[in-house]
């Protein structure tokens, strides 16, 4: 058995030869501790390490489970978190997010931040550690929330990244309010599960769908309160799915949220709306 006889299982179950390639590479630093040196030295891997990452392989190749919940690991924004099927995986998309935040923080001097729908808390514990702002993720999920936790700690954010439960506002304290709140909610259709990705099956319903026709229940949730635990002047951040940059940014305008700005990704789609709330 030789390592391309493993990355053919890969692309044999239909995984495109780029990306066999990367998590390839995966497989083999966290299943056997072999990397890019290693290959260059020529070191070679015993017959045991082998069996291991095949086997790994075979199960990818057989069920799509995602890479990501294979080794327990998402890369994002440089920074590896625990990921597993209580939490969405990070996607690259989401990094606009972050940036877009980042900079609104840096620009206004912001010091108190709130994630609303925090999953594995990459987007509360990076905004944590790119800025001096401190940042409290919130969560319906108690299992999502123990990773979020188990992040923060990993990337030694104690007392910047804090999580709590809550369902949208539902915990947050009286008189608490914040400079910024920054969401990636569910957006996607209940109607529309039957023609997505079979790795995306693996991410926790709750993070992916919506009861509504069109997706947008959480933006208008979220909007609906924001103003209340919102400080005069603060920004609402959003990340949306193809098509609802529009209505999103129609619905923030509805609630006094002006300058909205909207961004799009390296695909050209839509993906980031940001506004500020105006002066009462």
């Amino acid at each position: 058995m030789s390592i391309q006889e493993i990355l053919k299982i890969l692309t044999d179950a239909g995984i495109e030869p780029n990306e066999a390639n990367v998590e390839m590479k995966l497989l083999l630093e966290r299943f056997a501790d072999y990397g890019a040196k290693d290959i260059i030295m020529g070191n070679k891997l015993s017959e045991e390490k082998l069996k291991i990452v095949k086997q790994k392989a075979e199960l990818r190749a057989k069920t799509r489970q995602p890479i990501q919940h294979i080794i327990g690991f998402a890369n994002f924004m440089g920074e590896d978190f625990i990921v597993n099927p209580s939490v969405l995986i990070p996607r690259d998309e989401t990094e606009f997010l972050v940036r877009k935040a980042v900079d609104v923080i840096k620009n206004n001097g912001f010091t108190f931040a709130l994630d609303v729908g925090t999953g594995c808390g990459c987007i509360a514990c990076m905004i944590a550690k790119l800025t001096e702002c401190r940042v409290i993720g919130l969560d319906i999920s108690t299992d999502a929330l123990n990773t979020a936790l188990d992040n923060a700690s990993r990337l030694n954010l104690y007392n910047k990244a804090i999580f709590r439960k809550s369902d949208v506002f539902s915990n947050v304290k009286p008189g608490e309010k914040f400079d910024l709140i920054v969401s990636n909610p569910p957006y996607i259709p209940k109607s529309a599960k039957l023609h997505i990705q079979k790795e995306v099956t693996f991410d926790p319903d709750l993070a992916l769908y919506t009861n509504d026709e069109d997706g947008l229940e959480f933006y208008k949730r979220i909007i609906s309160g924001a103003c209340e635990v919102l400080n005069s002047g603060g920004y609402l951040l959003f990340e949306v799915g193809q098509g609802q940059a529009q209505p999103v940014a129609e619905l923030m305008k509805l609630k006094n949220f002006g300058d909205i700005e909207i961004i799009s990704d390296l695909a050209a789609i839509e993906r980031v709306v940001c506004g500020k709330m105006n002066n009462n």
